[in-house]
């Protein structure tokens, strides 16, 4: 089972409503941000993400520091090899199921191009998405989409892969149905993986630890269901 060694220190991003502060470590190989709508969860992913700064942050991924505030360093977000799969999901609507898989593979589809267990041909079998390689984003169902923007990530080789509500809008069978492909991807790729969302069941289902967020602090931070 994989591990995670995200250090979260020294955070304070004032947002429009409240200021995120969080001070904290995280080490399960699946954790869950909780926490009601607006809690500050994407606001802290994009923060991990480098795709926004805060004042004040020190954030490390095992040895690496990614942002240190203090010492004026942040690595562009490109640099990072951390997987985000939006709520959006951000796939290209003009591109086949394909043509979306080999952004992420940076256009290759060797079977070792993208480096042993980030290959190509293992992401899209883990992933079932042969059937679906030809098909145009919009013939595709939520699931599917889910299962394609998942892959794409998975295809960048990420160190770290975050999920900000990727089961939205789907009902509870497609629900579950994907949380096994997380539980599988994650057992078979040792990526670690942080996961947001505000439905306690899929904290329950998929997660090892879960930090509660609240108005952009931390309330709680254990088990799921602690």
């Amino acid at each position: 089972m994989s591990t995670m060694r995200l250090a979260l220190h020294r955070i304070r991003l004032p947002l429009a409503a409240f200021t995120l502060e969080v001070d904290t470590e995280i080490t399960a190989g699946i954790t869950g941000l909780f926490g009601p709508s607006g809690a500050g969860k994407t606001s802290l992913l994009d923060l991990v993400a480098g795709l926004r700064r805060a004042p004040s942050a020190l954030i490390r991924l095992g040895d690496r520091v990614l942002t240190d505030t203090a010492q004026g360093l942040s690595v562009p977000a490109r640099e990072r090899r951390i997987g985000y799969v939006p709520q959006d999901l951000a796939l290209f609507p003009h591109l086949s199921v394909r043509g979306n898989l080999l952004y992420g593979a940076h256009g290759k589809e060797e079977t070792n191009g993208n480096g042993g267990r980030f290959a190509f041909d293992h992401i899209r079998d883990l992933l079932d998405l042969g059937p679906l390689l030809e098909r145009g984003i919009a013939h595709l169902s939520g699931g599917e989409k889910q299962r394609v923007a998942f892959a794409r990530a998975l295809l960048s080789s990420p160190r770290l892969l975050l999920l900000d509500e990727p089961l939205a809008g789907l009902d509870r069978p497609r629900r579950e149905r994907i949380l096994a492909y997380l539980r599988q991807a994650h057992d078979d790729l040792q990526v670690p993986m942080l996961y947001v969302s505000h439905h306690a069941d899929e904290m329950t289902a998929l997660c090892g630890e879960v930090l509660h967020l609240d108005h952009g602090k931390v309330t709680g931070q254990g088990e799921p269901g602690a």
